[in-house]
């Protein structure tokens, strides 16, 4: 006989404990959009015969398509290589029709930020508690990565008032004889700003991927990386860790989710 407490609900699990590979409790979304930058969009990198580098989206790569195919879910790719929080909101979701509320849906999963840490400066970055605006997101949120981060939760809230928001930290590397002294400080200011914003907003929670996701190490990186950007088993790999995590905060918290399949109607249990 099964034990449900043991199978699911043990309280001493960490979240990438147990690896699904068929998306869990996942599986309960049945549409999801995946808001991010080359990782989310299964970027691969080449090299021309002259040298230089060639960068390619190719979504049914991405790692938000291995969690459609492990679901069976409709999983939207709003991303792009190079992405930022604030071209997101800027110009790109309004282009690209985003925001449309025909493609609302019941799970967001927002994985952005190495190209917002590395290219702004840490004042650029913002704070959760001065440049974001529960109220007027629209005149009030600011131009920083915080502010924009945070209208893109506050749009897509909008949009769909009772979805869930699924927000990704960068994972933590090691770094060879490239290593940039600020970076790490960087990411643990990015991890801090994902934090807040989660405890910000109700629906929200953090994929904590810098604490329990494997290092970006040399072993890493010869296994599921290509270059710059990850390999085909990399995209998997993430997919199935990004399904793992919503899987173990599912099964913690159980209430949160029951009435997932009333998002996007007036239905409540």
């Amino acid at each position: 006989m099964i034990n449900i407490n043991e199978e699911y609900f043990d309280e001493n699990e960490k979240p990438l404990d147990r690896l699904c590979v068929n998306g869990g409790f996942t599986r309960i979304f049945r549409k999801i959009a995946v808001v991010g930058d080359s990782l989310s969009s299964g970027e691969f990198e080449s090299v021309q015969s002259d040298g230089s580098h060639g960068y390619h989206d190719m979504f049914e790569y991405s790692w938000g398509q291995v969690i459609a195919r492990s679901c069976g879910s409709e999983v939207f790719n709003f991303s792009r290589g190079g992405m930022t929080a604030m071209e997101y909101c800027n110009s790109f979701a309004d282009n690209f029709r985003m925001w449309d509320s025909a493609k609302a849906c019941q799970a967001y999963i927002i994985a952005m930020g190495a190209n917002d840490c590395f290219r702004l400066k840490p004042e650029e970055m913002g704070s959760v508690e001065k440049d974001v605006d529960l109220g007027d997101y629209h005149n009030n949120n600011t131009n920083t990565f915080a502010g924009a981060y945070a209208t893109i939760i506050q749009r897509y809230k909008q949009i769909q008032p009772r979805a869930k928001f699924f927000l990704v930290t960068l994972c933590s590397e090691e770094y060879g004889e490239d290593y940039v002294p600020d970076e790490d400080e960087k990411r643990l200011m990015f991890r801090d700003i994902i934090f807040e914003l989660a405890e910000k907003f109700e629906n929200c929670y953090v994929i904590d991927l810098f604490k329990y996701a494997p290092r970006f190490d040399a072993n890493y990186r010869e296994k599921f990386c290509l270059l710059g950007h990850l390999n085909p088993m990399g995209y998997v790999f993430t997919g199935d860790m990004i399904c793992s995590y919503i899987d173990y905060i599912i099964r913690h918290n159980p209430n949160d989710f029951k009435e997932v399949g009333f998002i996007g109607t007036d239905l409540h249990g």
